[in-house]
């Protein structure tokens, strides 16, 4: 009894001689806190801000992990592996380290924010973490960028030709059959849709302009029909055609997923911007056209049934068996403001293979280009 005493005793003071190391790190390093230039504080407000909110976290991080670290030399104690002495030394050296390291993490970061005070904006430094991220405000590659984080400290790059873009694009969808006219598609042209989610890169053709550019990459495609008057496909013996259902149908669609790898020809003027260590070009509010196509694979087909029977509401989900071309290309272009864009594609490749009429989808839309 008189041992177990004696171990609680020894705990309350040793957590209190921890929390006293820590406090008075904490207050040393925040007594030195870098003063800015005055000059300086409006083109870095946003990056200081960002690393003062980081010194908080760094604090928040060593104390837990002190923490478990002396639960686990607590959890040793209980199991007989370590004497109580012992314990005390190993929770006194874990305070120590993490004191330290609060210590050296904060003083690189204070050092950071003195560096951001006295040089001009565009002088990039990173974080010693692990992860890299940037927030930024304002246009395409101005300077108005609030805070860098990477692996390790570099300038910014003088020259960047190529830059990246999250693709998503939006619209109606329908099929060209062959001997026929639009308005005769047994396609409903509401319901009838496409979407696209796609990644892409645009890389500067010529050295001294930016008026040439290539865009390339890839994307999945979803593209769905919305199938008229009470009909449904039906594959007999590999000839797809479309038939009348035997009940009355709420819903027939069809639906084919591909993955493509489009590549464009694009341009359009732009806006050079030229600073003292860096310049880029910025189509930011500038027209700009992309004519070009894509090439890829089909990866699924789905016929969506709804109707009821004998009371009972169902939904008939068939996948494949519909003699999908699974090799698919065409032609696509688009018309773009910014980052929105009027967007127009069509396969060249028939939607199923080997039939004695060919249909082709054709699709148009909204195309956003997103960094």
């Amino acid at each position: 009894m008189a041992s177990k005493e004696k171990r609680t005793v020894m705990n309350t003071i040793t957590r209190l001689v921890v929390y006293l190391i820590i406090s008075l790190t904490v207050a040393t390093v925040n007594a030195q806190e870098t003063k800015i230039d005055s000059t300086k504080k409006s083109s870095n407000y946003y990056k200081i801000e960002a690393l003062k909110e980081l010194k908080t976290k760094i604090e928040k991080e060593e104390r837990e992990f002190l923490k478990k670290e002396i639960e686990s030399i607590n959890d040793r104690l209980d199991a007989k592996q370590i004497t109580a002495e012992e314990a005390e030394t190993l929770k006194k050296e874990a305070a120590k380290k993490r004191a330290a390291n609060i210590e050296n993490r904060l003083a690189i970061i204070d050092n950071k924010i003195a560096l951001l005070g006295r040089n001009e904006p565009g002088y990039e430094t990173n974080n010693d973490g692990d992860a890299y991220f940037s927030i930024k405000f304002g246009d395409d590659d101005d300077e108005w960028t609030a805070v860098r984080f990477g692996k390790k400290n570099k300038l910014r790059k003088y020259d960047r030709r190529t830059t990246s873009d999250i693709v998503f694009a939006f619209g109606f969808n329908n099929a060209l059959i062959e001997g026929q006219d639009l308005g005769d598609s047994p396609y409903k042209i509401a319901g009838s849709g496409f979407m696209e989610l796609g990644y892409a890169w645009k890389t500067r053709i010529f050295d001294n302009t930016n008026f040439w550019r290539v865009k390339y990459g890839f994307s999945f495609q979803w593209n769905k029909l919305n199938i008229k008057d009470n009909q449904f496909f039906v594959n007999n013996n590999d000839e797809i055609t479309l038939q009348e259902f035997p009940v009355e149908l709420n819903k027939a669609k069809f639906r084919t997923t591909n993955l493509v790898f489009p590549v464009h020809l694009e341009f359009g003027p732009s806006k050079k911007i030229e600073r003292k260590n860096y310049f880029r070009y910025s189509t930011y509010n500038r027209f700009k056209v992309g004519l070009g196509g894509y090439a890829g694979l089909n990866i699924g087909s789905m016929q969506k049934l709804k109707y009821k029977e004998d009371g009972n509401r169902i939904k008939d989900k068939q996948r494949g068996g519909f003699e999908v071309n699974e090799f698919v290309y065409g032609l696509s272009g688009y018309l773009a403001w910014g980052d929105v864009a009027l967007y127009v594609k069509y396969d060249l490749n028939p939607l199923f293979k080997n039939q004695p009429v060919d249909q082709n989808n054709i699709s148009v839309g909204l195309r956003f280009d997103m960094d």
